[in-house]
């Protein structure tokens, strides 16, 4: 095992000098642009989660799986946990503020194969992670049509609205990171604006409501499964779903000002506010629900489209679906920008295949333009079974959680392995380091293990989880390359001098 000490001591304000100080001690030459404050870093962890898509999203994935009692009770146990895992990886990330971030982490604290997995495991999540949250704005764009316009929204033609969606991210993310900053910070109120706006629609227009009873303690199976404790378990996706994709603070922690604060601070804050907005969301919505076998039913094939019909009519339900859909692209756009990054950073260690043209950067904005066009060239591969299968979009959710998820974990574990040897940085839990640390470790193992099962029965072709099998093809991958590329893989406080890193930084630009 090798650990990297700090090899200065860390304050709490750094000035930018200060920030590229510490990022050259941990072997990098600066060649990002440093122009995100610790708002604009925490606007894009809080963009990512998005609760206007993951809630959404997933709505009737919930309302199949458990109903409101899991979906609710869920959002508030699985909201906890995570918040632990947050906060154990925001205390790593104080110590190890690189885009790399967690498998830069893993590589520091348990050697260059616990990090050349976790950054495999880390790909995959946030590549899935953007056929996601694209995909569903994309499902979301076609109820839109078909409420106004009587559009059908076919596989194909979703399909087709998807890719026009990612092109669109692409764009945004090539002019800059400054760009993305300013439209996280307006994602961040668009999303709170936005969630005040449609509940507070949703409980003075309707005549009729749910009952308490009804929001809180009814619980719906249509899976074709029998066990309630197994339904209810593979019910906790939507929650875990939606809370992914916090590392994005760490990825642009480069980007930041002040980042071994900032992005430690990115991380919790995005998850605590998400965790209090979604909660609120949810129970708007379901209180709101007129028919439930009807919105299951819907010719939408979006549920929350046809709760915010029922309850608001077509021309409130426009407004409504304009603002989910906003809050649906700022998230994606933000994605994006967390997955370029990490293709940016695995490739600056040579670790990706192609590496040498994935980690160019652009002399003009200071983007990893390559890696921006692979993030989302692969997310609509990921998304492609969608054309076959009704059921493949909850297995690229799935792919999100299963392979972002486990990579949270590890440097949590390798840290907690590593004991006194591990030097916090400025942003850490003191005494509560190892309680939280083991909370989140078991947390994360329990709901990796829970979202590679079936989640419908019986399982055919159509309804298998199909997330088994694209983490079983990504760690496939990792090890055939991992004995290609083992030789050249390396992060540079395990091999490079700092005029060899200044030649790979000169070769980047």
């Amino acid at each position: 095992m090798s650990i990297s000490p700090p090899k200065a001591p860390f304050t709490a304000q750094d000035s930018p000098q200060d920030d590229e100080q510490r990022l050259r001690e941990l072997g990098y030459q600066p060649v990002l642009a440093r122009r995100m404050g610790g708002f604009g870093n925490f606007a894009i962890s809080f963009s990512v989660i998005s609760i206007l898509s993951g809630c959404m999203t997933l709505y009737g994935f919930g309302m199949n799986t458990g109903g409101p009692a899991v979906m609710l009770w869920g959002w508030a146990g699985v909201g906890l946990f995570v918040l632990c895992v947050g906060m154990a990886l925001a205390e790593v990330t104080s110590a190890y503020p690189t885009s790399g971030a967690l498998y830069y982490m893993a590589d520091r604290l348990g050697g260059r194969k616990w990090g050349w997995y976790t950054g495999w495991l880390n790909l995959l999540g946030l590549l899935g992670a953007i056929a996601g949250i694209d995909y569903g704005a994309a499902l979301f764009t076609g109820a839109l049509l078909n409420l106004q316009w009587g559009f059908t929204p076919t596989p194909e033609k979703t399909m087709v609205i998807f890719m026009c969606i990612l092109l669109l991210h692409a764009v945004l993310n090539l002019f800059g990171v400054r760009l993305v900053s300013v439209l996280n910070s307006i994602s961040v109120w668009w999303h709170v604006g936005g969630v005040a706006i449609i509940v507070g629609a949703l409980a003075i227009v309707p005549k009729n409501h749910q009952s308490p009873e009804f929001v809180f303690t009814e619980f719906v199976n249509n899976t074709g499964w029998d066990n309630p404790l197994y339904v209810t378990a593979i019910g906790l996706l939507l929650a875990q779903y939606t809370f992914c994709g916090y590392d994005a603070s760490a990825h642009l922690s480069e980007e930041t000002s002040n980042a071994s604060v900032a992005a430690s601070r990115g991380i919790v804050r995005s998850i605590w506010a998400s965790w209090i907005a979604g909660f609120v969301l949810l129970t708007g919505l379901t209180f709101a629900i007129q028919d439930y076998n009807a919105t299951l039913k819907t010719d939408t094939e979006v549920p929350p489209a046809q709760i915010l019909i029922d309850a608001l009519g077509t021309g409130g339900a426009t407004a409504m679906l304009l603002i989910v859909i906003t809050a649906q692209l700022f998230c994606g756009n933000a994605e994006v920008a967390a997955a370029s990054r990490m293709v940016f950073a695995f490739s600056r260690d040579n670790a990706l295949p192609g590496s040498k043209l994935w980690r160019k950067v652009s002399s003009r904005t200071q983007t990893p333009v390559p890696a921006v066009w692979l993030s989302v060239g692969v997310a609509c591969v990921i998304a492609l079974p969608s054309l076959y299968s009704k059921t493949a979009y909850g297995a690229v959710t799935a792919i999100n959680v299963i392979g972002i998820t486990p990579a949270y974990a590890i440097p949590i574990y390798l840290k907690l392995r590593a004991g006194d040897r591990f030097q916090p940085g400025p942003w850490n839990l003191g005494r509560w380091s190892k309680p939280i640390g083991w909370i989140a470790v078991v947390w994360v193992a329990l709901v990796t293990v829970l979202f590679l099962l079936p989640q419908a029965s019986p399982v055919t072709v159509d309804s298998m989880n199909y997330a088994v099998v694209a983490l079983a093809a990504v760690l496939i991958l990792a090890t055939v390359w991992w004995f290609v590329a083992r030789r050249s893989y390396a992060t540079p406080a395990s091999y490079g001098s700092a005029r060899e890193q200044a030649e790979i930084a000169e070769d980047i630009v």
